[in-house]
């Protein structure tokens, strides 16, 4: 009974934070901060005072794993194979190339500053995919530190403001059409919130079209979560297994994800169109106030001084692929013809 006890005071502190963070976002002009940024900061300013009472840790540390693996299988539930067709053989093009620049860039400049792979890949998959989200589905499944997780959304954050400012006065400078305007802030801004900001910002049409195209665009998900389950098993074995048996197991395990193979169930089950179009924003609702949590129970694991320890080289990597993203995006568009 007490053990119970435990869990319930840590997510009830969860979602308690969750609720606060998503009502101070519905405050701010555009909702530029999102409620999932804000919670991951809330819990970092009370983690001086709450890693001190130990009653909390069990279910704080149960949100931040169990809860979080639920929120991205729900995810699942509103994404479908369909949304992939229905923006058309340009959003796919664009998404190839930004794609291949977060990840191959990641890798070399994290190379470069000799930065740990698993924050360097998490910053490439919350520039590459879809911020908070995709870092947190890519997480779990390399065993990322919780400083690393908030240091990578941290970094992507920054990064967000700046563009949910800038790119519809560029979008204007350069005259951009709103398809072209929607697949460029679909494909280079980061986080959902963002890409919805910066659209409408523009217009109401590339909203609509940035929206579209930024849930193709987390479909990705799927395939990168895999590879880096591969990658993972590689790095184990690196460590040393007692057997290749074992290695072998250890490897199966790691590239087929629970959790992801539940995701992809989910989007399965919304293709075939058995899921409504209210029960499915009902379950995002869900979703996303699960990942809520989730990111405000890893902040109040993780303080300022852990996250600051990983240095200015980890931001600054984060700055420069999110740059090349956007210019990637830009340039690849002009060679299509949609610039």
């Amino acid at each position: 009974m007490n053990k119970i006890s435990d869990y319930l005071a840590g997510i009830i502190l969860t979602i308690i934070l969750a609720l606060t963070a998503k009502a101070l976002s519905s405050y701010i002009p555009m909702h530029l901060i999102s409620g999932s940024v804000l919670a991951l900061m809330l819990g970092m300013l009370l983690n001086p005072i709450i890693r001190e009472i130990s009653i909390l840790n069990s279910g704080i540390n149960f949100v931040s794993k169990k809860i979080l693996k639920a929120g991205i299988v729900l995810m699942g539930l509103t994404l479908s194979f369909s949304q992939v067709l229905s923006v058309g053989g340009y959003s796919l093009i664009v998404m190839t190339f930004t794609l291949l620049t977060a990840f191959g860039g990641g890798y070399l400049f994290g190379r470069l500053f000799n930065m740990n792979w698993k924050l360097s890949s998490l910053i490439s998959a919350g520039t590459g995919v879809c911020g908070g989200s995709a870092i947190a589905a890519v997480a779990p499944t390399i065993e990322a530190d919780n400083s690393h997780i908030a240091y990578a959304i941290s970094a992507t954050f920054i990064f967000d403001v700046l563009m949910v400012i800038l790119f519809p006065l560029a979008g204007r400078y350069f005259g951009m059409s709103d398809l072209g305007f929607g697949l460029w802030a679909g494909t280079a801004v980061n986080d959902t919130s963002s890409v919805v900001a910066a659209g409408y910002a523009f217009s109401d049409a590339a909203g609509a079209f940035a929206v579209i195209v930024k849930l193709t665009r987390t479909l990705s998900i799927i395939p990168i979560v895999m590879i880096f389950s591969v990658i993972n098993a590689r790095e184990n074995k690196k460590l040393g297994l007692s057997s290749n048996k074992q290695e072998e197991k250890v490897e199966i395990k790691n590239i087929f994800p629970y959790f992801i193979l539940l995701f992809l169930v989910m989007v399965a089950v919304k293709s075939t169109g058995l899921i409504s179009a209210e029960l499915s924003s009902n379950i995002a609702s869900i979703s996303k106030f699960m990942m809520i949590m989730a990111l405000g129970a890893i902040g109040l694991t993780t303080n300022f001084s852990e996250v600051s320890d990983s240095g200015i080289k980890p931001l600054l990597h984060g700055f420069i692929i999110s740059s090349l993203v956007v210019v990637v995006s830009f340039t690849v568009q002009i060679f299509i013809g949609q610039i």
